[in-house]
């Protein structure tokens, strides 16, 4: 029986177990700049124990971003910055992959060059609310769609943001598919009312995230590109009319790509952070997807440390990723290991701030003490 705590080959990589750290927007890059610091550095190497650590969401560009201090990957000071980071976690032995992320209409004027609109495939507001760069919240703004010739520039930022993260000193990189951002976006009908070849059928709609994905074999190879995907997700207003068929023709052709891992998100969490909620009879991404990818399979969404390792111990999925217990938990690892009582977490003091429930929360180690 296959055990939280066993290795697990990704791509190329073996991990030390299959426990993941997922990514977590935390807003606390250094300003002006996006830039990672010191104080990220410590954070993560508090939690180099997990099998493999992915990166907070990482903007591409700067249109990439729609959140205020979230960190890019665009400027030299942002790849310095992560190399501050990188260093930080493979002292400790540590694993780290950079998750590539353009927001699209997820975003505001505030943030974007020059104050223009954030860009859609479709020109579709969201209802829900918006930060401000001075983290004020308001409505949205109604996106800008993409003219057909843009996206090839796009596409080129997803490139020279993996070539960053590279020169950073990440181990990998993942593209980030899901929670209603600009590649989601594009995927699901919901969002995507375009006529051109990105719209449409199924396979045009996919269209650009298999591109990305590309872009990023290209630098990395297939053995260090992951990709995340929300099936019935609805965070950020998404939906799509035959979610089934359009993530089992989305895994299909990267299961042909023969990429390091997918990490999929369970519907049951589809708040992607944004409450404690947890839909016990949402379907199950897992039991529906993981069959289509013959590569690892990480799962996220809702678990605790019970219900991990029954699913890695049945099949459902090679490797669990956790979120909030990994907020306050920095060696979740070691205390699910042991039995150890979890650290509870302070929502309050997820987005934003600085040491204050982002690199004070103790280890078993110093509570021994």
């Amino acid at each position: 029986m296959t055990d939280l705590f066993d290795s697990l080959t990704v791509g190329n990589l073996t991990l030390n177990n299959r426990i993941i750290m997922a990514p977590l927007t935390r807003m606390r890059s250094q300003q002006p700049g996006n830039i990672p610091h010191a104080l990220n550095a410590r954070y993560y190497a508090q939690r180099a124990s997990a099998g493999l650590i992915i990166s907070e969401a990482t903007q591409i560009s700067q249109q990439g971003q729609g959140y205020p201090a979230t960190p890019g990957i665009h400027s030299p000071e942002q790849v310095a910055g992560w190399k501050l980071v990188t260093d930080a976690v493979h002292e400790q032995g540590g694993k780290i992959f950079l998750q590539l992320w353009h927001v699209g209409r997820i975003s505001h004027s505030s943030h974007q060059p020059e104050n223009g609109m954030p860009v859609a495939p479709s020109a579709i507001k969201p209802t829900c609310k918006v930060f401000t760069a001075d983290w004020k919240q308001v409505e949205y703004e109604t996106p800008r769609a993409l003219e057909t010739e843009e996206i090839a520039a796009i596409l080129q930022d997803y490139k020279t943001g993996a070539e960053n993260a590279k020169e950073a000193g990440f181990d990998g990189v993942e593209v980030h598919g899901a929670n209603g951002y600009l590649l989601d976006q594009f995927l699901q009908d919901g969002t995507n009312h375009r006529d051109d070849v990105y719209g449409g059928s199924i396979e045009n709609r996919a269209r650009f995230l298999l591109e990305a994905v590309d872009m990023a074999v290209q630098v990395w190879g297939k053995e260090r590109v992951g990709v995340r995907l929300s099936p019935h997700g609805t965070f950020n207003d998404m939906s799509d009319s035959d979610p089934v068929a359009l993530f089992s023709y989305v895994l299909e052709q990267l299961n042909n790509r023969a990429i390091a891992y997918v990490h999929m998100i369970e519907p049951r969490a589809t708040s992607a952070g944004g409450s404690d909620a947890v839909t016990h009879d949402a379907p199950s991404t897992s039991q529906l997807f993981r069959r289509l990818f013959d590569g690892a399979f990480i799962s996220a969404g809702g678990y605790t440390p019970e219900t991990a390792k029954q699913t890695v111990a049945d099949g459902t999925a090679d490797a669990v990723a956790f979120g909030r217990l990994y907020i306050a938990n920095p060696d979740l690892p070691e205390r699910i290991q042991s039995g150890a009582a979890l650290n509870p977490y302070n929502r309050a003091t997820f987005y934003g701030g600085a040491e204050k429930g982002y690199t004070d929360y103790p280890t078993l180690k110093q509570e021994a003490a």
